[in-house]
């Protein structure tokens, strides 16, 4: 059983086996993209792009009534960097890829600038990365070793834990001993069904 980091305390896809190295994951082409041979460019992308999309998605969850997202955008970036610690050739390569890039304008992942704000319109652009999650979880179901596959999708439900979690405690309603607020939970669990780990 290997080590996966998990951050929604309901334990919403626990039990999934530990990711073992089933892939050859390498460096291809001139932008510095981890991929492998299993993996097309734009399904590549969806997966390297999608951790800052579901920090963003977080973020404009539980801000409701808007404010300051620096420090949920930083818990983000932490909560990304720490799947170089999971057991999974794809988490880590995916991490490398994102923190490879600081300066690509859709790669901006780990910038403070491209995590800390919140989306013009809530609904829609949340519906929008739960539809991109569900995108990418059939990506991985056809392209992938289940076990990796399992690591990436659990490893993007523990950043939107973390950015829940963060912005809860810095909130005004922070006080009242729950860890994610109404909104924060509600977008959890369907995160969590987006992601078939449920």
């Amino acid at each position: 059983m290997s080590r996966h980091r998990r951050g929604y305390d309901d334990n919403r896809g626990a039990g999934f086996p530990g990711a073992s190295p089933s892939l050859a994951w390498h460096r291809v082409g001139h932008s510095g993209h981890l991929t492998g041979p299993v993996l097309p460019p734009g399904e590549w992308d969806v997966l390297t792009h999608l951790p800052a999309q579901v920090v963003i998605a977080a973020i404009s969850a539980e801000t409701e009534t808007g404010g300051q997202t620096v420090v949920e955008g930083l818990a983000g970036i932490e909560a990304i960097a720490g799947g170089r610690a999971y057991d999974s050739d794809l988490v880590r390569a995916v991490v490398a890829a994102i923190f490879a890039e600081p300066d690509e304008t859709d790669g901006e992942s780990c910038s403070t600038g491209a995590v800390a704000h919140e989306f013009a319109d809530r609904s829609r652009d949340i519906a929008d990365v739960l539809a991109t999650c569900r995108s990418a979880t059939a990506i991985l179901a056809a392209r992938v070793d289940p076990a990796d596959s399992a690591s990436y999708r659990q490893w993007l439900q523990s950043i939107a834990a973390k950015v829940c979690e963060v912005a809860r405690s810095g909130s005004a309603l922070g006080t009242g001993g729950e860890r994610f607020s109404e909104a924060g939970r509600r977008f959890l669990d369907d995160l969590a069904a987006a992601l078939s780990l449920v």
